[in-house]
Protein backbone atom coordinates (compact mmCIF):
# COMPACT_ATOMS: atom_id res chain seq x y z
CA UNK A 1 0.00 0.00 0.00
CA UNK A 2 1.25 3.82 -0.55
CA UNK A 3 1.21 6.32 1.22
CA UNK A 4 -1.25 9.00 0.80
CA UNK A 5 -0.60 12.18 1.20
CA UNK A 6 -3.01 14.73 3.29
CA UNK A 7 -3.55 18.08 3.44
CA UNK A 8 -1.80 20.78 3.86
CA UNK A 9 1.04 18.87 2.27
CA UNK A 10 2.44 21.49 -0.20
CA UNK A 11 3.34 17.93 -2.91
CA UNK A 12 -0.47 17.42 -3.38
CA UNK A 13 -0.36 21.17 -5.12
CA UNK A 14 2.46 19.73 -7.93
CA UNK A 15 1.03 19.91 -11.44
CA UNK A 16 1.53 15.88 -13.00
CA UNK A 17 3.34 15.33 -15.85
CA UNK A 18 2.20 13.46 -19.08
CA UNK A 19 3.43 9.46 -19.11
CA UNK A 20 5.88 9.64 -21.97
CA UNK A 21 5.81 6.08 -21.89
CA UNK A 22 3.07 3.08 -20.09
CA UNK A 23 5.51 0.06 -19.52
CA UNK A 24 6.10 -2.39 -16.33
CA UNK A 25 7.10 0.57 -14.02
CA UNK A 26 3.30 2.41 -14.81
CA UNK A 27 1.16 -0.52 -14.72
CA UNK A 28 2.92 -1.78 -11.29
CA UNK A 29 2.15 1.98 -10.37
CA UNK A 30 -1.16 1.37 -11.43
CA UNK A 31 -1.82 -2.37 -9.62
CA UNK A 32 -0.24 -0.55 -6.69
CA UNK A 33 -2.78 2.65 -6.50
CA UNK A 34 -5.80 0.32 -6.88
CA UNK A 35 -4.31 -1.65 -3.92
CA UNK A 36 -4.25 1.62 -2.30
CA UNK A 37 -7.68 3.07 -3.39
CA UNK A 38 -9.25 0.17 -2.05
CA UNK A 39 -7.92 -0.01 0.97
CA UNK A 40 -8.24 3.08 2.14
CA UNK A 41 -11.15 2.79 1.02
CA UNK A 42 -12.15 5.15 -1.61
CA UNK A 43 -13.46 5.60 -5.26
CA UNK A 44 -10.67 7.40 -6.69
CA UNK A 45 -6.72 8.29 -6.55
CA UNK A 46 -4.40 10.55 -8.51
CA UNK A 47 -0.84 9.83 -8.89
CA UNK A 48 -0.03 12.70 -7.21
CA UNK A 49 -1.90 11.83 -3.98
CA UNK A 50 0.74 9.40 -3.51
CA UNK A 51 3.70 11.55 -4.29
CA UNK A 52 4.28 10.49 -7.94
CA UNK A 53 3.99 13.42 -10.14
CA UNK A 54 2.85 11.93 -12.85
CA UNK A 55 -0.94 12.43 -15.06
CA UNK A 56 -2.41 8.56 -13.76
CA UNK A 57 -6.01 8.50 -11.92
CA UNK A 58 -7.73 5.34 -10.59
CA UNK A 59 -11.07 5.20 -10.04
CA UNK A 60 -14.12 2.30 -9.08
CA UNK A 61 -17.73 3.48 -8.53
CA UNK A 62 -19.24 0.56 -8.05
CA UNK A 63 -20.32 -0.67 -4.71
CA UNK A 64 -18.83 -4.31 -5.40
CA UNK A 65 -15.16 -3.13 -6.85
CA UNK A 66 -16.09 -4.41 -10.29
CA UNK A 67 -15.43 -1.24 -12.29
CA UNK A 68 -12.19 -0.81 -12.27
CA UNK A 69 -11.20 2.42 -14.68
CA UNK A 70 -7.47 3.49 -15.51
CA UNK A 71 -6.92 6.75 -16.85
CA UNK A 72 -3.26 7.63 -18.04
CA UNK A 73 -2.89 10.47 -19.33
CA UNK A 74 -6.63 11.72 -19.35
CA UNK A 75 -8.29 15.38 -20.87
CA UNK A 76 -11.55 16.15 -20.33
CA UNK A 77 -12.95 16.94 -23.87
CA UNK A 78 -16.27 18.01 -23.13
CA UNK A 79 -18.85 18.97 -19.56
CA UNK A 80 -22.18 18.86 -19.94
CA UNK A 81 -24.98 19.86 -16.95
CA UNK A 82 -24.83 20.81 -13.54
CA UNK A 83 -24.41 18.16 -10.30
CA UNK A 84 -24.07 19.35 -6.70
CA UNK A 85 -22.56 16.38 -4.94
CA UNK A 86 -21.06 15.91 -1.11
CA UNK A 87 -17.79 15.17 -1.84
CA UNK A 88 -14.62 13.80 0.31
CA UNK A 89 -11.19 12.64 0.15
CA UNK A 90 -8.49 10.38 0.43
CA UNK A 91 -6.24 13.23 1.11
CA UNK A 92 -8.39 15.48 3.30
CA UNK A 93 -9.77 12.86 5.92
CA UNK A 94 -12.55 12.96 7.34
CA UNK A 95 -14.08 16.11 5.90
CA UNK A 96 -17.10 16.23 3.11
CA UNK A 97 -18.67 19.35 1.48
CA UNK A 98 -21.10 19.59 -1.07
CA UNK A 99 -18.98 20.81 -4.37
CA UNK A 100 -20.75 22.33 -7.86
CA UNK A 101 -19.22 20.65 -10.41
CA UNK A 102 -20.14 18.89 -14.47
CA UNK A 103 -23.08 15.91 -14.88
CA UNK A 104 -21.90 14.82 -17.53
CA UNK A 105 -17.84 14.28 -19.00
CA UNK A 106 -16.22 13.13 -22.23
CA UNK A 107 -12.67 12.03 -21.07
CA UNK A 108 -9.80 11.09 -23.85
CA UNK A 109 -7.13 9.06 -21.95
CA UNK A 110 -4.69 5.44 -22.03
CA UNK A 111 -5.78 2.39 -20.66
CA UNK A 112 -3.29 0.43 -18.27
CA UNK A 113 -1.61 -1.15 -21.58
CA UNK A 114 -1.48 2.11 -23.22
CA UNK A 115 -4.33 2.06 -25.77
CA UNK A 116 -6.18 5.43 -26.12
CA UNK A 117 -10.08 5.33 -25.37
CA UNK A 118 -13.09 7.86 -24.99
CA UNK A 119 -15.37 7.24 -22.44
CA UNK A 120 -18.54 9.63 -21.58
CA UNK A 121 -19.47 9.66 -17.75
CA UNK A 122 -22.29 11.00 -15.57
CA UNK A 123 -23.40 11.10 -12.01
CA UNK A 124 -20.98 10.28 -9.88
CA UNK A 125 -18.05 8.81 -12.08
CA UNK A 126 -18.36 12.20 -13.94
CA UNK A 127 -17.37 13.69 -10.49
CA UNK A 128 -15.03 11.48 -9.58
CA UNK A 129 -12.85 12.08 -12.50
CA UNK A 130 -13.58 15.47 -12.44
CA UNK A 131 -12.24 15.68 -8.91
CA UNK A 132 -9.11 13.43 -9.77
CA UNK A 133 -8.50 15.41 -12.52
CA UNK A 134 -8.23 18.24 -10.62
CA UNK A 135 -5.50 16.61 -8.23
CA UNK A 136 -3.38 16.34 -11.61
CA UNK A 137 -3.73 20.23 -11.80
CA UNK A 138 -2.94 20.80 -7.74
CA UNK A 139 -6.43 21.05 -7.04
CA UNK A 140 -8.26 20.04 -3.90
CA UNK A 141 -12.09 20.13 -3.34
CA UNK A 142 -11.59 22.23 -1.20
CA UNK A 143 -10.52 24.94 -3.21
CA UNK A 144 -14.08 24.95 -4.46
CA UNK A 145 -15.17 26.57 -0.78
CA UNK A 146 -14.48 30.03 1.29
CA UNK A 147 -11.75 30.58 2.44
CA UNK A 148 -12.84 30.78 5.94
CA UNK A 149 -14.13 27.04 5.13
CA UNK A 150 -10.24 26.18 3.97
CA UNK A 151 -9.03 27.43 6.80
CA UNK A 152 -11.17 25.98 9.24
CA UNK A 153 -10.05 22.50 7.56
CA UNK A 154 -6.34 23.20 7.42
CA UNK A 155 -6.33 23.92 10.89
CA UNK A 156 -8.58 20.52 12.24
CA UNK A 157 -6.17 18.61 9.86
CA UNK A 158 -3.07 19.98 11.36
CA UNK A 159 -4.16 19.69 14.66
CA UNK A 160 -5.10 15.93 14.28
CA UNK A 161 -1.65 15.53 12.78
CA UNK A 162 -0.23 16.99 15.90
CA UNK A 163 -2.23 15.18 17.98
CA UNK A 164 -0.88 11.75 16.08
CA UNK A 165 2.97 12.46 16.39
CA UNK A 166 2.45 13.58 20.12
CA UNK A 167 0.99 10.15 20.67
CA UNK A 168 3.43 8.51 18.79
CA UNK A 169 6.09 6.75 21.15
CA UNK A 170 9.77 7.66 20.43
CA UNK A 171 11.74 4.72 18.73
Amino acid sequence: MLEILTFPDPRLRNKAQPVEKVDDTVRKLVDDMFHTMYEAPGIGLAANQVNEARRIVVADVSEDRSQPLCLINPQILALDGVEEMEEGCLSVPGVTETVQRADRVRVRAQNRDGEAFELDAEGLLAVCIQHELDHLDGKLFIDYLSNLKRQRIRKKLEKQGRSKSEAAPAI
